[in-house]
């Protein structure tokens, strides 16, 4: 299946590389450059990007950090990665635009559907950082409700491994791949590949998700043409 429209949702530890925290310069263009390959070949792109290279709101529950305080830092370090790959985007010679759910508008601009919508349609590759900006959400909820509202055709999760197992492959070598799931199987079997609220929302929306390695180059147009090997979870 070849997708024309899709959401790209990027963990902030992709960007960090093989580094423990913060922006893997190698990784950063690795990755802008396949977004701008498949720009420039047709593909209409969103991204949802996480924060985890800088900051996970649950690490300051253990800072002595209320859940709100500490996931409201976590949101910050999402624009940061916003900000940066909406740099390294365009100087892969694609145009992008940074949109925040948390009004910042000496740095970018604030995220609205209709504008997005418009950059989307003008060949803009648009990097939505701020989560939902609210605590208490991952930013795979965000990732689901955008695609959805932008009409998506489908949620790319770019992960370190080439789809979804029943275990973690790099810890349990008798792991399951799964080529293709249901929402429902996704929650009963409880895949840690997105969390609970995400499937759910997903499964409400109709939203297929395709789970795929991001660490080899070319993955994500590739998986957007339809040849790229990953695992599909679909109504």
């Amino acid at each position: 299946m070849r997708i024309k429209r899709a959401l790209i949702k990027l963990s902030g530890e992709v960007l960090a590389g093989s580094g423990s925290a913060g922006l893997s310069g190698q990784m950063l263009t690795q990755v802008a450059n396949d977004i701008a390959t498949a720009a420039q070949a047709g593909h209409e792109i969103a991204i949802v990007v996480g924060g985890g290279n800088f900051f996970r709101g649950v690490q300051g529950l253990n800072k002595g950090l209320d859940r709100p305080t500490a996931d409201s830092i976590g949101m910050l370090g999402t624009v940061m990665n916003a900000l940066a790959l909406e740099h390294a985007i365009e100087a892969a010679g694609v145009p992008a635009r940074a949109m925040s759910a948390v009004p910042m508008p000496s740095l970018c601009e604030s995220y609205a559907r209709r504008r997005a919508l418009d950059h989307l349609a003008h060949g803009k590759v648009v990097v939505l950082g701020g989560g939902l900006g609210n605590p208490y959400f991952t930013t795979d909820t965000p990732a689901v409700l955008r695609a959805a509202e932008l009409s998506c055709e489908a949620l790319l999760k770019a992960t370190n491994v080439d789809g979804v197992y029943s275990a973690d492959p790099k810890k349990d070598p008798t792991a399951t791949r799964f080529d293709s799931l249901t929402h429902d199987e996704a929650i009963a079997k409880n895949l840690k590949v997105m969390d609970t609220a995400a499937f759910a929302l997903a499964r409400e929306a109709g939203l297929t998700i395709v789970v795929f390695s991001i660490l080899e180059q070319g993955a994500i147009r590739r998986v957007l043409d339809g040849e790229g090997h990953a695992t599909i979870v679909a109504p």
